[in-house]
């Protein structure tokens, strides 16, 4: 009977963590790296900017939108370039010398945010 329980208590205790393992701006665009470091798989469906919600307009790569999410496996690793913040935000262009904050948002809800400095 314990082992059956102890079992049990692994299938409810799987959680979500997703750790933005490096941030940075090369060339034109914004690079994340995301890696699943929880216990279960997570669906990446937006990309924040400065707080305004891609929604599909930041040309992201892979793509990635409420519609079409990005599932991470556990343990796995994503490089996700981001082209353009949205039209709010400095008009939809990235700006020399502004610190953007960034974050990864999933389809349960949770943020991971992190910041990136454009030269």
């Amino acid at each position: 009977m314990a082992f059956w329980a102890s079992g049990l208590v692994g299938v409810f205790t799987r959680f979500e963590k997703l750790e933005v393992t490096s941030a940075y701006y090369s060339g034109d665009k914004v690079v994340l790296r995301v890696r699943n470091t929880g216990s279960a798989d997570t669906s990446i469906d937006d990309i924040y900017v400065n707080g305004v919600p891609c929604l599909g307009e930041c040309n992201i790569a892979p793509t990635i939108k409420p519609e079409n999410t990005y599932t991470l496996t556990v343990g796995s690793e994503v490089e996700i370039t981001i082209s353009n913040p949205p039209e709010d935000v400095t008009d939809g262009e990235w700006k020399s010398g502004v610190t953007y904050e960034i974050m990864v948002h999933t389809a349960s809800g949770k943020n991971y945010p992190i910041s990136v400095l454009i030269p």
